[in-house]
């Protein structure tokens, strides 16, 4: 009988503690060579704590990590990279102003006669990036360069350092639909080049596609693992939640109401040549589907005034509105939460109590002064309401996981009570069970009268919370799906430019 082989890369019972919480408790973990290992787990589960252990970032309370069977102490990032281990951040850690080269090799120059030796680096460089499909000019700027293209930067610098353990953290969070498949492609090139990788996602069709193996974190333990054969959505979900999620969507049938919001002939300045027209009744929960760049993010800033549509009529309750700037939206009852919350939706070093009343500053302003007693009046219904998970409504909102950053900026809206809310990717990039509260919360809202448009790239999104779907291709909208027409292949066919298909 063969020895089953020593794991490349190996944690054993490793805890980690901080003041007044414990990140992880005796979490074990194996990686084999070649491979490619998913952790999941929702906000909260100690991921990000454990592979900060691992690249050198933090250090773990007990426990220990082996390489090929040995013990090895990773006191900082540079002893990691010395064993090969590089950790790739959600937010690349490049040198924009620096060019391609300059980034594969810095802290790592070559020297001639004391000078950096650039005539190495670019030819080197070109070594790392052609096992990445990229023909690249080592000399170009890496601001220069679209997001997709600086990602596979960082791991030609990573492979650079003669790195064995790849590991990326929400690697596609920023990445189009195109420029994923080309990570996922390099993924298993790497793959087959012996690289071993592990991949952290919150998407887990992306999981599903990519990993040999899974494993779960619950609560900063080792909630389970699954071998190729057995990941599944609804597996994935089980380990991470503690429970058997049936109705992962909690979507309810309520009658439409009132017509509540009208677009005729809109034409937005993103793509002034077409013309939009769609209806929203209160009540409606309505899914925007299409590809990246299609124009739906667009779409939604100019119904919130943000890029005031340069044609057409805007109705809300039967009334023709100007949208010629967010406070015109307000004022009208409209909505918007943003796509990028750090960006557009949070002053993220602020705190969660002045988030929360940012956009009712006009309304409860005394005397030209701040209302302490309304903002804690908004923070005393919406925290509970939204189950906002934060040691203080004094927290900055920076120190929040990304769900709950995204439940104040829906708090802030809800306390104007709008009547159309408008939704742009409301739960990307948070875990499972913060997308399922947002589910519930959307359902809640149309229950309640309010009229939802989302923007969603998930195409199980789409299809499990919708009452129908508008789908835009190019800045034209090209159909419509009623929730008995919904399935993938019409909602792709009319994202692709198609038409819709003939009803059976």
């Amino acid at each position: 009988m063969t020895a089953p082989a020593t794991p490349l890369l190996e944690v054993r019972r490793v805890t980690k503690q901080f003041p007044g919480v414990r990140a992880l408790r005796s979490v074990n973990l194996s990686l084999g060579r070649g491979e490619v290992l998913a952790v999941i787990g929702e906000n909260g589960a100690g991921k990000s704590t454990l592979m900060k252990i691992l690249a050198g970032v933090q250090h773990p309370d007990s426990g220990e990590v082996r390489l090929d069977g040995a013990v090895i102490e990773l006191r900082d990032v540079q002893a990691a990279q010395r064993h090969g281990i590089a950790l790739i951040h959600q937010e690349l850690n490049l040198a924009g102003n620096l060019d391609i080269g300059a980034n594969i090799f810095l802290g790592r120059e070559p020297a001639r006669f004391g000078f950096v030796d650039r005539a190495t680096i670019r030819s080197e460089s070109a070594k790392f990036l052609a096992p990445l499909g990229l023909d690249l000019d080592p000399d170009t700027r890496v601001d220069d360069l679209p997001i997709g293209l600086q990602q596979l930067i960082e791991i030609a610098k990573a492979l650079a350092s003669r790195a064995r353990v790849l590991i990326m953290d929400e690697p596609t969070s920023s990445l189009t639909q195109h420029e994923s498949a080309r990570l996922f492609q390099v993924i298993k090139d790497l793959r087959t080049q012996g690289v071993s990788v592990v991949y952290i996602s919150h998407r887990l069709g992306e999981v599903k596609e990519l990993a040999d193996r899974v494993t779960v974190l619950r609560d900063g333990e080792n909630a389970g693992e699954l071998s190729r054969d057995a990941i599944s959505h609804d597996a994935m979900v089980r380990l991470m939640v503690g429970r058997d999620v049936s109705q992962f969507y909690e979507r309810k049938s309520h009658a439409p109401g009132e017509m509540m919001f009208e677009a005729r002939a809109v034409r937005t300045p993103a793509h002034p040549r077409h013309e939009i027209n769609f209806t929203l009744r209160a009540g409606e929960i309505v899914g925007l589907a299409g590809l990246v760049g299609a124009g739906r993010t667009e779409l939604l800033q100019t119904l919130f005034g943000v890029a005031p549509a340069v044609g057409g009529e805007l109705r809300v309750r039967g009334e023709t509105v100007a949208l010629r700037s967010p406070i015109d939206a307000i004022r009208s009852g409209i909505a918007l939460v943003p796509e990028d919350r750090k960006q557009q939706g949070l002053v993220i070093e602020m705190a969660v109590s002045e988030n929360l009343s940012l956009a009712s500053l006009r309304r409860d302003q005394r005397g030209g002064f701040l209302n302490r007693p309304a903002e804690q009046a908004i923070c005393d219904e919406m925290i509970p309401k939204l189950s906002i998970k934060t040691p203080s409504p004094a927290q900055p909102a920076q120190f929040l996981s990304g769900g709950n950053q995204q439940k104040v900026v829906l708090g802030k809206w809800l306390a104007l009570a709008p009547r159309v809310l408008l939704l742009d990717e409301p739960t990307r990039g948070i875990d499972i069970g913060a997308k399922r509260e947002i589910y519930a919360l959307m359902d809640r809202l149309a229950a309640e009268g309010v009229a939802v448009l989302f923007v969603s790239s998930e195409m199980e999104e789409i299809l499990g919370m919708a009452d129908r779907v508008l789908v835009m291709h190019e800045g034209r909208l090209t159909g419509e799906l009623s929730r008995a027409e919904l399935g993938e292949e019409a909602v792709m066919q009319l994202a692709t430019g198609g038409k819709k298909p003939a009803r059976e």
